[in-house]
């Protein structure tokens, strides 16, 4: 009886193993993006390489003749290929990203590759210099009309000496340094007014249209007339464009638990799918104009990606729905858990210090966590009822989520909110509803044009509702950070620890 019971879990793990090959591809990646972050003698790597081609071939002649008895041979041969391309690309990245700039004052060429922001006394411009070197850099230009009226995809040519980024000193502080070479930038300058000037030539490309159309819908949210912390919360909500949030409105958010909905997630990529899959219904369900529908989805769901700035929860969700796309295409139906590791390993081959990004490890920790307890959680609360069924899956979906992050984010923030459940199971509908009703907003103002009374009176009906919609939301997430005992704050925990609760949780 053992026997057999053994010989059933055996196949069930074989048959699991089956569906999950990118998992296996994923860890010599890991592996190798760890390994090259901390050994610098890229001339061992190269040796490695050239041992898993090297077994590759061998595998290959030999399969001729008998192919079963070295299947091993070139699994291992693609598990060492893998962790070399893994620390070339960490390499090229740590290259693109290390301060590598001339010590002297020397003039630069460059793009304005972001929407500049206002400071105090300048404006930060996130540059994409192009001569005499190719690297990303923040400069904050001296505040006048000219350093206001920039705009994403504006040359300029500017001369400074550049400045490395610096910590405040404390270890126990927010590491700057890591997280400006996370996110792919080498430098910073401070630029008076009078050495820099616009070249008159503008960058054309997607990600230049994209932070335009993002300034557009900006300028669209800002004729609203709505508060200021209103306008700066449906800003982040739906574009992640985050230099509106004051410092209160943001600890209001984490302390109660729901800061999640200030960064474009993974939740609002599905709404965003949902809306644009309703669009293109009209081109059927079968046939050539199905595939029509399935690509135009994909195209819109990446334009979106960009103009949010491409935030990694962002990127993992929009390759998990392209991955989801092109298997309808194909009439084939993906597993999850492969999915999600197809998706990790496609991002940190293209980007590998993603690996490092909170946001990275987040995202892809709560997912996994959804997969893996939401269906044991609706399977002990079962629901015949389809209104309750709903608020249980809503619940259900908070709980793992959070299930997924809580080590992590008493790792990095030494803080929990305590309410986080009673928060999500109010804030998520309102911030989905939110999402839903303002999306209609942009056609229906272009439709203002025509001034037909129809579309003024409906304009003004779903833009109360927005206003009634966020305004609940923020009252509510005030509220909650009012309650007593609303963090446990200063419980600062180790990576071992980590590792600990996340066994004990699984």
């Amino acid at each position: 009886m053992q026997s057999l019971k053994y010989g059933g879990y055996h196949n069930d793990m074989n048959a699991l193993r089956g569906k999950i090959p990118f998992f296996y591809l994923l860890l010599p990646v890991v592996a190798g993006i760890l390994t090259a972050s901390q050994v610098h003698a890229f001339s061992c790597f190269f040796w490695i390489g050239l041992a898993g081609i090297g077994a590759m071939l061998l595998a290959i002649v030999f399969s001729s003749f008998n192919p079963y008895p070295f299947r091993w041979l070139f699994g291992a041969g693609t598990m060492l290929f893998l962790f070399f391309i893994a620390t070339v690309s960490c390499r090229l990245w740590e290259e693109h990203t290390e301060f590598s700039f001339p010590p002297e004052q020397t003039t630069y060429m460059g793009y304005v590759s972001d929407i500049p922001q206002e400071k105090p006394k300048s404006m930060a411009c996130n540059i994409a210099v192009s001569v005499p070197v190719r690297k990303n850099v923040v400069l904050y230009l001296q505040k006048n009309a000219e350093a206001r009226s920039l705009s994403p995809g504006e040359e300029i040519v500017f001369s400074c000496t550049m400045q490395p980024f610096r910590n405040l000193g404390n270890p126990d502080d927010f590491d700057y340094v890591r997280y400006m070479q996370i996110n792919g930038f080498s430098g910073s300058s401070y630029i008076p007014e009078t050495h820099w000037k616009k070249t008159g030539r503008q960058k054309q490309g997607i990600a230049v249209l994209a932070q335009h159309i993002r300034l557009d819908i900006l300028g669209f949210y800002r004729s609203l007339e709505l508060s200021p912390d209103a306008y700066a919360f449906i800003s982040a909500l739906t574009l992640g464009y985050k230099a509106l949030l004051t410092d209160d409105l943001q600890e209001a958010f984490r302390v109660s638990g729901t800061a999640h909905v200030l960064a474009v997630s993974g939740l609002h990529v599905g709404i965003i799918y949902v809306i644009f899959n309703l669009f293109f219904s009209f081109l059927g369900t079968s046939g050539r104009k199905y595939r029509m529908r399935q690509w135009a989805v994909i195209a819109m769901l990446w334009l979106y990606v960009f103009v949010t700035g491409l935030p990694m929860p962002v990127v993992r969700a929009g390759v998990m729905l392209t991955i989801y796309c092109v298997g309808k295409i194909c009439r084939r139906k993906g597993f999850n858990y492969n999915t999600l590791a197809a998706t990790a390993f496609l991002m940190l081959i293209v980007h590998p210090s993603g690996l490092f990004d909170v946001g990275f490890q987040m995202s892809f920790a709560s997912v996994f966590a959804i997969l893996f307890f939401q269906p044991k959680l609706n399977a002990l609360f079962p629901v015949e009822n389809r209104f309750k069924r709903s608020v249980r899956n809503l619940a259900t979906i908070s709980l793992a989520a959070q299930l997924g992050i809580f080590p992590l984010v008493l790792y990095y923030f030494g803080t929990f909110p305590t309410y986080f459940f009673l928060a999500n199971l109010v804030i998520v509908p309102l911030t989905t509803l939110i999402t839903y009703a303002v999306f209609p907003l942009i056609p229906l103002f272009f439709c203002l044009q025509w001034h037909i009374p129809f579309f003024d009176r409906l304009f003004t009906v779903c833009t109360r509702i927005v206003q009634a919609l966020i305004d609940g939301t923020l009252q509510s997430v005030y509220w909650v950070e009012s309650l007593p005992l609303s963090q446990l704050s200063g419980v600062h925990i180790s990576f071992v620890q980590v590792f600990c609760l996340y066994v004990f949780i699984l």
